[in-house]
């Protein structure tokens, strides 16, 4: 097979309310690789452009209406006076809801004669898996289509989509689905033409939540920042999220978000988990609904095809199985292949607890709490450590948050051979051990709770006795343990995810934040996620180099938490400026270029935006800010 290209997503324009996204140009029309309308897991249309008498517009601007809507401008000088000045406008409205993308297309003129013609609007249908799109190699599948007048049915088996005009005629011609519009318009006169298309996929597993977000009534008080630049973001961000939420359909009242555009239009155990832990701040109910829905599909038995196993929180969920070609990754629909999901639930539980989730929802959650827990201690039972290996040959061969084939390395740049016990995770077991022993306790299971105490503090010392490496840039916590038990030695991200879970002291934790904002490390745009001064690093490089808003702010709020204050607020700045060099609508990472190099931040093509734990960041970002004044 011919090595496909993932398609660049950067100068793409995009309008979306989960699970429909619709991806353009910045002229309006769908031609390049990502481009498309797609719905859940599948692209129902690859192509749509406008021609009018043969020419196509020429584009003069695209203008965001937020999450669901955008707007494009364009000129006709094909059928204009031949002034410089252009006197013929066609400007298009698109609407993204659940299903549907509705489009208004004006022509207005001030030409002074009458102007006519005939616009052809051309739908080019496409059917492919997502899958086949993001790996490069999607072709068209076979479909057929049934015209009458205004209205067109396009089909590709049990999926379909069906095309409406208030005007004009659609027809099939040459592999696609034609509206032809006359049109005829005298001075001063502008001509409106309405168009959707509905489309319906009756293997979808997830739907659009019910109702508005929690946080859509918030009052503007609510997310006023220090800085009016955090002000801003945030509101972008709220906006997104509202557009990224997503249900089950047989519990439609518990939403989750959706783990980003384009690729992860569904449930991810730790992205969705991490977005509504960083949604506290503003919406505890998105916590709780999470917490819910991920109790939902938590493992009852051992099942090595899928990497379930009794108490552990699934990665995430797909219609059907999903095949990266090219890759030789193949993941059931239903994906338990993370060492972090489980361990950060129980975090969220806590969390939301303290923030003031209900006793009653609380304590439905409690059996499930209990099984998570048993989880992370039977994980840790071999080794002392969480650890992963992929068990099929055919899934993730790294199980964290960094998951791509090369993220966990050495300093001199060699890949780690696992099972890989990652130092982030042993954080987070241990403070969901030590949260919880703490929620046990509150609901009369004090016995229950020293002895999760008594299991935190042990993981605590061997961690300490074991993760620590000193090399030219420092001493550090490794990021990983091998499958040997040697700790492997580059200074990463990594490690700012242990401020604040209490597995390392305050003078190491003073140490690990003054190391995260140094210069190998921070590129003032926030923190790379690998150092510039390890052999495998590459500010493109997904997991060695580039910059995770989420990351950065975790890393931000786990300064915070630790008292690093100073720290903290050097990542927030420049997480703001990154916001603001993307128009305060983060993708979901950037590249590791010095802000000495780039005077703006230089974007990661294929980055996916927006992004849920992205958009999440500017909360963090504004709680932290909040708490500096």
């Amino acid at each position: 097979m011919i090595p496909g290209r993932q398609p660049f997503l950067h100068d793409a324009v995009i309008a979306l309310h989960a699970p429909t996204q619709a991806w353009s140009r910045p002229d309006g029309a769908m031609t390049a690789p990502i481009d498309g309308l797609f719905h859940g897991d599948r692209r129902f249309a690859r192509g749509l452009r406008i021609e009018v008498e043969g020419e196509a517009p020429e584009a003069i601007a695209s203008h965001g209406r937020g999450a669901r809507a955008v707007g494009f401008d364009a000129v006709l000088r094909g059928l204009d006076d031949g002034t410089p000045d252009p006197h013929l406008r066609l400007a298009r409205e698109r609407t993204v809801g659940d299903g549907v993308l509705d489009e208004a297309v004006t022509v207005a003129s001030v030409v002074d004669r009458a102007v006519s013609g005939v616009l052809r609007l051309v739908v080019e249908p496409d059917f492919a898996p997502l899958q086949d799109v993001k790996s490069g190699h999607a072709a068209p599948a076979a479909w057929t289509a049934e015209t009458e007048g205004a209205s067109a049915a396009v089909a590709s088996g049990d999926a379909s989509f069906a095309l409406a005009a208030d005007a004009g005629a659609w027809l099939v011609e040459d592999g696609a689905v034609v509206l032809e519009w006359p049109f005829a318009i005298g001075p001063g006169e502008r001509a409106v033409l309405h168009w959707s298309v509905r489309v319906s996929d009756p293997g979808l597993v997830v739907r659009a939540a019910t109702g508005p977000a929690a946080w859509a009534a918030a009052p503007a008080a609510d997310l006023a920042g220090v800085d009016a630049r955090l002000t801003r973001w945030a509101r972008v961000a709220l906006d997104d999220l509202d557009a990224l939420r997503l249900a089950f359909p047989g519990h439609p009242e518990d939403a989750f978000l959706a783990a980003g555009a384009p690729w992860f239009f569904t449930l991810f155990g730790r992205d969705s988990i991490w977005a509504a832990r960083m949604m506290l701040p503003v919406d505890a109910s998105i916590a709780a609904s999470t917490l819910r829905v991920l109790a939902r599909l938590q493992g009852k038995v051992d099942d090595a095809a899928t990497e379930e196993e009794p108490g552990k929180i699934p990665h995430e969920l797909r219609a059907t199985a999903f095949r990266m070609p090219g890759e030789d990754i193949s993941l059931p629909p239903l994906y338990y292949g993370t060492v972090d999901a489980t361990p950060l639930w129980a975090c969220l539980l806590v969390d939301a607890w303290r923030a003031g989730m209900a006793r009653a929802e609380v304590e439905a959650l409690l059996p499930h709490l209990r099984a998570a827990l048993k989880w992370i201690e039977a994980a840790a039972a071999k080794d002392g450590f969480l650890s992963y290996f992929d068990r099929t040959g055919k899934g993730l061969s790294n199980q964290g948050w960094k998951d791509s084939g090369d993220s966990i390395q050495w300093r001199d740049g060699r890949l780690a051979k696992g099972p890989i016990a990652l130092c982030e995770a042993q954080g987070y077991a241990h403070e969901a051990a030590a949260g919880a022993a703490d929620l046990l306790d509150a609901f009369g299971a004090g016995g229950e709770a020293a002895h999760w105490r008594a299991w935190a503090a042990r993981l605590r010392e061997r961690f300490n006795e074991r993760f620590w490496v000193a090399t030219p840039e420092g001493r550090y916590p490794a990021i990983a343990l091998d499958r040997d038990g040697r700790a492997v030695d580059a200074l990463t991200s990594n490690i700012g995810h242990l401020l604040g879970t209490g597995i390392v002291d305050a003078a190491d934790e003073e140490l690990i934040a003054g190391l995260l904002v140094g210069e190998s490390m921070c590129s003032g745009y926030g923190v790379r996620t690998m150092s510039s001064g390890a052999a495998g690093y590459w500010p493109l490089s997904y997991h060695g180099g580039a910059v995770w808003a989420h990351d950065s702010a975790i890393v931000a709020h786990g300064m915070a938490r630790a008292g690093r204050r100073e720290e903290a607020a050097v990542v927030v700045e420049g997480l703001l400026d990154a916001a603001e060099g993307f128009g305060f609508r983060m993708p979901e990472l950037h590249a590791g270029f010095a802000r000495a190099e780039r005077d703006r931040p230089v974007p990661y093509p294929a980055a996916c935006r927006p992004q849920a734990w992205s958009a999440t960041a500017a909360l963090t970002c504004l709680q932290i800010a909040r708490t500096q004044d």
